[in-house]
């Protein structure tokens, strides 16, 4: 933000007043109590506090609260105390007004969320690996503490995406790539699906505007057919329920443009063989909760009288909702035209849950009466794992990430209770989920009555009875057999706490002889010893020295002091020189550059132009995509001050922008007759000739330079990976397409 000046013009004034205005009759018209009072004295605090200053977009400050109170009360659904503190959420940390200010203004709860909002307000993450974790923990306790901190930085989050035009291209790669990475699948795993749909579409308009507008000009080309058969496809079902004298909505709900985008790339499609763009949603009105489940399941005869019914998508999650609280029946029917449609069967109860998230109906707006919720046993298990964090900052994220991801199963125990857990949980992952004890004497299960091994996937509806001895030790292999974040984070913490007295006693020995060696004990001494015994870390030497799996003996004694006596002639030195790019929790020396070497700064503000100089390319490709110049890239700076070309939508890419921000550069290709490895996949029906004609496309008619295939036959089909040397992107569509028109070709696709 920047300082305009000190006075508001008339315009800027009445636009203020009117926002807010809106938000106060979408306020109004809610269910909540009617708190007007105490929201007028918090906005006109809030004006006054952002006097003078405006967005980078040039409209006044004061504009971002007041559509922040609104999402969060009008999209989210919650009440006056949060639209307050929405009003508010900016004044602690960009005036000099404090918490304490607030508080004694507005009262000790009004204050709390401020205060929550504000510890978290630099977003998710900052610079370093470790600021990262400790902001998301922040930010995960915060929500343990009470869920309305999280929900109103979610409203915060989706004012800034939709706002996000203003921004420099390198801070909306940072901030598009982490909120497709960590805020939109928050948002789904507390229900906001809305706001999670509105965040994954605004991050992909802003990282592939092109693509984004491809798709959104086909799906308005093919509204007038999609219409057509969603009429022919909805109205024998309507007429159906006016029969039954079932009050309802039907309407067709439109697959996102980033759901279709990923449906196009996972199976390798064309947008016209995308066929389940729309599903029908069917909303009944129903006063009595205890006869939801039988309308719903009326209304399901009543359509699977009417079409073929596919037996294996039926999703029911009325009898067991999912723990973000969502509630509905799913089937599948084949249309009229040939195809498979899904249709979903609401109430209006649990249309308002799935629309605007079970936190909405949190114990805070229901009293503190309220049963503990699914969606509350997820947050204690976000607490579990914060109490124990990963060293690694990044695996920290991956590992809370496990998840937030997840699609859930649901389990029995012996007792008949539920236990929800991630989709690909093993019977060790529900052993910790009980209990850590549990989990670290776990020796195998009983699922369905049958002993099966620790391993087992478990299925949804499975019964499942873990049994556990106390000479049972848990081991470090089992880390592989582990989807959840909570068993993952406990097997560790297990382990750790069984190797502690031998690592305490592999140290004493390490010291000792040292000190009777006349050795010192630095850095590069005991990197020494680990390169000797092919250890990764000093716990791992201490370890093996206190398990007397490893011994220490003289013939070490004469390199260790070589390297004692290298480290202590090394230390001025190397205290004078820069150092690039250090890895936080490292415990390797850093190694010694010389100050010419250092790399030329490059300045993320500014678009990075990539191309040939004398000394070669100024950027490298990312082995784990590999761009071409046409498609959508961004530049990351690494360690050695390189620049490190990735896709916008590479998973490791996302991984950058969400934790790397500050290293995040714009980039654009420049022209130039450099050729580019790019591998292509064809599939098709066998016949004779065929390669023939393939070769002769590529290398022949178009002149590409092929420097790889590999072909397989088998039962009449064929398959053939291509490696071929390209200009760009547009050459490999364009090889695709002819390699279509060859006749027996099914598929031709690129390969990232």
């Amino acid at each position: 933000m920047e300082y305009v000046g000190t006075h508001t013009p008339d315009g800027d004034e009445k636009m203020i007043e009117a926002a807010y205005q809106e938000l106060l009759d979408g306020y109004l018209r809610s269910n909540h109590r009617k708190k007007v009072e105490i929201i007028e004295r918090a906005f006109r605090f809030a004006k006054e506090a952002h006097k003078g200053v405006r967005r980078r977009s040039g409209e006044p400050y004061i504009m971002h609260p007041i559509a922040v109170a609104r999402i969060a009360s009008q999209e989210i659904g919650l009440g006056s105390t949060s639209i307050c503190a929405a009003l508010l959420h900016d004044v602690v940390e960009d005036t000099d007004y404090t918490v304490e200010d607030i508080e004694q203004h507005f009262g000790p709860k009004i204050a709390q969320l401020v205060e929550g909002l504000t510890k978290i307000s630099g977003g998710i993450f900052g610079d370093k690996a470790s600021v990262q974790a400790e902001n998301f923990r922040k930010l995960l306790l915060t929500m343990s503490e009470d869920i309305r901190v999280v929900l109103i930085k979610m409203a915060d989050r989706l004012h800034n995406m939709r706002t996000l035009g203003s921004m420099a291209p390198n801070k909306r790669y940072k901030i598009a790539g982490e909120t497709l990475y960590i805020y939109a699948p928050l948002a789904h795993r507390l229900g906001l699906f809305a706001i999670k749909t509105e965040l994954e579409d605004l991050s992909f308009k802003h990282e592939h505007p092109d693509i984004y507008r491809e798709i959104s000009e086909k799906i308005r080309e093919s509204e007038s057919r999609r219409s057509s058969v969603y009429s022919d496809f909805s109205k024998p079902i309507k007429d159906k329920l006016d029969e039954l004298g079932i009050k309802y909505e039907a309407k067709a709900r439109l697959k996102s443009i980033y759901s279709i985008y990923n449906k196009m790339e996972s199976k390798h499609l064309p947008f016209e063989e995308v066929y389940d763009l729309y599903a029908m949603r069917i909303v009944f009105d129903c006063d009595d909760p205890s006869k939801e489940k039988g309308i719903c399941w009326s209304i399901y005869a009543a359509i699977t009288d009417l079409y073929q019914l596919h037996p294996a998508r039926t999703r029911d999650w009325i009898v067991t909702p999912k723990a973000n609280g969502y509630q509905a029946l799913h089937l599948t029917v084949m249309g009229p035209d040939g195809n498979w449609i899904e249709v979903q069967i609401r109430s209006r109860r649990m249309d308002e849950i799935a629309e605007k998230g079970f936190a909405a109906h949190w114990k805070y707006k229901i009293g503190e009466g309220d049963e503990e919720s699914e969606l509350n046993a997820w947050l204690k298990t976000i607490k579990d794992i914060l109490d124990n964090p990963e060293p690694s900052a990044i695996d920290f994220l991956s590992t809370l990430k496990l998840n937030l991801f997840a699609s859930e199963i649901v389990v029995f125990t012996p007792e008949g209770d539920l236990v929800t857990l991630p989709s690909g949980a093993t019977v060790l992952d529900l052993a910790f989920n009980l209990h850590s004890e549990i989990g670290l004497h776990c020796i195998a299960g009983k699922v369905n009555h049958k002993l099966m091994p620790l391993q087992t996937e478990l299925k949804s509806g499975d019964q499942v009875e873990v049994l556990t001895s106390k000479s049972q030790m848990p081991l470090p292999e089992w880390d592989a057999c582990l989807v959840t974040a909570k068993a993952k984070t406990r097997l560790r913490k297990g382990i750790r706490a069984l190797r502690q007295p031998i690592v305490v006693k592999g140290n004493e020995i390490l010291s000792a002889w040292l000190r009777d060696n006349d050795i010192e004990d630095n850095n590069f001494v005991i990197t020494k010893i680990q390169g000797i015994f092919h250890v990764q870390n000093r716990e791992d030497l201490c370890y093996q020295l206190g398990a007397e799996e490893i011994v220490l003996g003289d013939f070490l004694v004469k390199p260790l002091r070589k390297a004692s006596q290298t480290a202590r002639q090394g230390k001025s030195l190397f205290s004078k020189i820069p150092l690039i790019g250090k890895m936080v929790g490292s415990s390797a020396p850093e190694p010694e550059v010389k100050p010419e070497a250092r790399p030329q700064e490059i300045n993320t503000k500014q678009i990075y132009r990539l191309c040939n100089t004398a000394d070669g390319p100024n950027y490298r490709l990312a082995g784990c995509c590999n761009p071409l110049p046409g498609d959508d890239v961004m530049g990351y700076i690494a360690d050695d001050g390189s620049v490190e070309i990735h896709s916008l939508d590479c998973p490791q890419a996302q991984v950058l922008k969400a934790g790397f921000g500050s290293r995040i550069v714009a980039t654009e290709w420049a022209t130039g007759d450099e050729l580019f490895l790019a591998h292509i996949r064809v599939e098709g029906i066998d016949r004779h000739g065929i390669l023939q004609e393939l070769m002769t496309l590529i290398s022949t008619h178009l002149g590409i330079d092929v420097r790889k295939l590999d072909i397989e036959a088998s039962a009449e089909v064929f398959h053939a990976d291509l490696w071929v040397r390209v200009s760009d992107a547009d050459v490999v569509d364009d090889l695709c397409r002819r390699t279509l028109a060859i006749s027996g070709v099914t598929r031709a696709t690129r390969i990232h």
